[in-house]
């Protein structure tokens, strides 16, 4: 499989696609341990860093001095801008139609419009079927088949007059100015004949027509067998090139990989059908480990998808408060590793006054995060075998894809909302087009990261420190 179709499924499928992504390329080349060792150390520094980030905010107090405001409404603009330039070229490269084209548009608009657990596989499912049924024709065949049940029930297509028909029409209904007004014509007169010529009486033979006095001898193809030659004598044929399509080495079998995602789904079902049935009574951690268990299975997109399904779970009960979420959202996108450790920060974060521990919290964060989707591209991988070559498993892809760029663009826009950072809000999150500056921030770290190369990391810290001028030119 190359590297173009390890990233497209990587992307359609749920889970950090970045991690999958390694994980993946890891175990193609050197089996399923290395896609394993590959994912712990892409994944642990980073988680370790989140974990530490959370117990010194633990004991950080509710207010926070201005300039620290400052510099997290810095940080939070510029990530915006680069999630918003990552959005920009994931679309170039997932949009290869007017459909495709029009399932990012509708995937993003339909995300600003509403959140809720089911919302977002609802839209990729609607997405991989709109390419599904677009691809194959559907609408075609279906209205096809319809026009000849039409048919066959009485109502014949209407034919086409003959002239014999037409002249059974009056003669009233014929328009003036037509061949049959003319006086030459009409239809008891019989053709006139073609002059007999003695030397010739048949024109049936082709040999007899020529075209030209002296007729000229067209070359023969080198592809051409002369006359005179048997077939026996032809050299024989050289085989054509066969194209060799890349695909997945057999890692697991196809049993097993369909035995992963039943087992899966049964889970899923049960975590969902347990949080419906006992709402309020089941403890904090198990509260923890399916919320995030359900954001890990139901995200496409990756990491910047997860950011507001994540505070919708996890700030909305009251488990962490909306202050220190902004500050672990700032944080994180100067941290090496995939944007779904912030999970683990969060995780540490809710069991504060529990009986489960912060490490505990953590490492509950981490597997419920990370699990669905590994579990999924492994499972997927034992079918790929099976799935590669069927043409309605491509359009499928090709329009859950799509639809997973269009949520990026959501991202941008509830982080956006929540960007700005301040004491009057309580330490909650404000539009960012409320404060010029944090627009400019915005724009400058899109722009920076487009035209002039300049990487995420550099582009964030440098809004960070725009963060701290506005503050000190402004406000203080």
């Amino acid at each position: 499989m190359q590297y173009q179709q390890i990233f497209a499924v990587s992307q359609a499928l749920p889970g950090s696609a970045s991690a999958k992504m390694l994980f993946c390329i890891n175990a193609v080349h050197a089996g399923l341990l290395a896609g394993a060792l590959a994912f712990a150390f892409f994944s642990l520094p980073g988680a370790i860093g989140m974990y530490g980030l959370s117990v010194g905010i633990s004991r950080v107090g509710e207010t926070l001095p201005e300039p620290v405001y400052a510099l997290l409404s810095g940080l939070n603009a510029a990530t915006v801008g680069i999630i918003a330039l990552a959005a920009v070229n994931l679309a170039g490269r997932a949009v290869t139609d007017k459909l495709t084209r029009l399932l990012v548009f509708l995937g993003g608009a339909l995300g600003m419009l509403y959140t809720a657990l089911w919302y977002y596989p609802v839209i990729m499912i609607g997405a991989g079927l709109s390419t599904l049924i677009w691809d194959l024709r559907c609408l075609q065949i279906g209205s096809n088949h319809v026009s000849k049940l039409w048919r066959r029930r009485g109502h014949p297509r209407r034919p086409h007059k003959t002239m014999v028909e037409e002249e059974a029409w009056p003669k009233a209904s014929a328009p003036p100015n037509t061949l049959r007004s003319s006086p030459h014509y009409s239809l008891e007169k019989p053709l006139p004949s073609i002059p007999h010529s003695p030397e010739r009486s048949s024109l049936t033979k082709i040999d007899d027509i020529h075209l030209h006095p002296n007729p000229v001898a067209i070359p023969l193809s080198k592809f051409a067998v002369e006359p005179n030659k048997s077939s026996t004598n032809l050299p024989a044929q050289t085989p054509l090139p066969t194209t060799i399509i890349p695909t997945f080495p057999s890692l697991i079998s196809w049993r097993l990989g369909t035995t992963l995602l039943i087992l899966f789904s049964l889970s899923f079902i049960t975590i969902l059908l347990l949080r419906s049935l006992l709402p309020g009574t089941i403890p904090r951690a198990f509260s923890l480990f399916s919320s995030l268990y359900l954001a890990g299975t139901i995200i496409f997109g990756g990491g910047p998808v997860v950011i507001p399904l994540l505070r919708e779970y996890i700030v909305s009960p009251g488990w962490v408060s909306p202050r220190d979420f902004l500050l672990g959202l700032a944080i994180i996108q100067s941290i090496p590793g995939p944007n779904f450790n912030f999970a683990i920060y969060l995780g540490a974060l809710a069991t504060k006054g529990t009986s489960v521990s912060s490490f505990a919290g953590a490492l509950i964060a981490f597997v419920a995060i990370f699990t669905p989707g590994l579990v999924i591209m492994l499972g997927f991988l034992g079918l790929w075998q099976i799935l590669q070559g069927r043409t309605w498993f491509q359009a499928i892809l090709r329009g859950v894809n799509a639809g997973a760029v269009g949520l990026v663009f959501t991202a941008v826009y509830k982080l956006w909302q929540i960007g700005r950072v301040g004491v009057s809000g309580g330490g909650g999150g404000e539009p960012l087009g409320g404060d010029p500056w944090l627009v400019f921030i915005t724009a400058a770290a899109f722009v920076s990261g487009r035209w002039f190369r300049v990487n995420a990391p550099v582009a964030i810290l440098m809004g960070g420190t725009g963060g701290i001028a506005r503050w000190a030119i402004f406000v203080r």
